[in-house]
């Protein structure tokens, strides 16, 4: 089946949060000279405006130029997971289970790719790592193979996960070769505003910041 493109610059789509390992990605595909479109997609998480806010300050200048936002918020409208409903961390206890959100892997990559088609764009890239605290049935290797499969068979967008088989401390230590300014990243899952330093993001950044520590001594 053929598909009818847009014209489009643009060789990649790039789906970006603000976090670490997406914004790593973003630097990186810019060191090769490609030309990306970042996508932000507002699902209604309670950090959306810190995400977004560090998002725009860490993006050299020439992706921020081409930054989109995609809003598809109403989907979690009322979720009582944490990842939309935030916890008082004085007086809430908040395990992994409790920032499961229902396919939202599946709907990044689906907007993503989306989006993608819609704009005469081959390829989307997404910088999921090999964790998945919260056990979320669509945050497999598995999954993202079939999903992979699906999206370049119907409708002739070819998903890349460069970081799929990598550690935080992997992204780490390519963030710091790219110049990436890690500080100014933003992954927390259970607070809106600053990092908790406990939740499973929090637990994963601070390990690789340790893990960089000790390889230096």
């Amino acid at each position: 089946m053929s598909h009818t493109r847009t014209q489009t610059t643009a060789d990649s789509v790039l789906l970006a949060s603000g976090g670490l390992d997406s914004t790593t990605l973003a630097y990186e595909l810019r060191a090769t000279g490609g030309t990306t479109i970042p996508v932000f997609v507002d699902y209604g998480q309670h950090c959306r405006n810190t995400e977004l806010a560090g998002l725009r300050s860490l993006l050299p200048p020439e992706l921020n130029a081409q930054l989109v936002i995609l809003d598809v918020a109403d989907v979690y409208s009322g979720c009582p997971s944490r990842l939309i409903t935030p916890a008082n961390l004085w007086t809430d206890r908040v395990t992994a289970e409790d920032l499961y959100l229902p396919y939202r892997s599946l709907l990044l990559m689906s907007v993503g790719a989306a989006y993608a088609q819609a704009h005469g764009i081959a390829v989307l890239y997404a910088a999921f790592i090999n964790s998945n605290h919260a056990h979320e049935i669509d945050c497999s290797t598995e999954f993202f193979g079939r999903l992979a499969a699906v999206l370049d068979q119907y409708g002739g967008v070819e998903v890349r996960l460069p970081y799929r088989d990598l550690t935080k401390l992997d992204v780490l230590t390519r963030a710091l070769q790219l110049g990436v300014p890690v500080a100014s990243t933003f992954s927390c899952q259970a607070s809106p505003d600053v990092p908790c330093g406990a939740c499973p993001n929090c637990v994963d950044r601070l390990s690789a910041i340790a893990g960089i520590f000790r390889a230096e001594e």
